[in-house]
């Protein structure tokens, strides 16, 4: 995080959110997202209702918070106010209207700026950011072996005593 930090501009740090989280908080927050979801779509199937709550929260068993390899981070000025970045941190794809999607198209340029330094920073340091949530990257996880072509993963989920 220090190497990230360092390739900010002036004026400019990170705000750290999360990083670690116990398995059971994980299940908690993919329980209640899903059933979030099964009650806006009461039609869809289980599967769907899981596949539609992984694009927003990791299934406990893969999930690089409980690994330790995730952080949730955002930017902050000089004060220690947050900057513009479309949306709030842990905004849902439906709350937010899509802008918690890295890439989002219906940002502004003030927020999609910010979203470069973050991203520059981030990746310079060797994080990898999940596409779905502009704030969220890891390091050495199973979607950071998946997206840097590695045959495994150095990190998998963990109950710490």
């Amino acid at each position: 995080m220090q190497h990230a930090r360092s390739l900010l501009p002036a004026g400019t740090d990170l705000l750290f959110i999360e990083g670690y989280r116990p398995l059971v908080l994980q299940q908690r927050y993919f329980t209640d997202y899903r059933d979030e979801l099964a009650a806006t779509h009461p039609d869809w199937t289980p599967e769907q209702l899981h596949q539609a709550a992984s694009r927003y929260v990791s299934p406990p068993e893969i999930a690089p918070h409980s690994a330790g390899a995730a952080v949730d981070v955002t930017l902050v000025d000089q004060d220690g106010h947050e900057l513009d970045l479309g949306t709030r941190v842990n905004a849902s794809p439906e709350e937010s209207n899509g802008t918690c999607y890295t890439h989002a198209a219906n940002l502004s340029e003030h927020a999609r700026h910010h979203r470069t330094l973050l991203l520059n920073a981030m990746e310079g340091a060797g994080f990898t950011n999940y596409g779905t949530e502009f704030w969220h990257f890891s390091a050495a996880d199973r979607y950071d072996a998946l997206m840097r072509r590695q045959p495994h993963a150095r990190y998998g989920p963990v109950e710490l005593p």
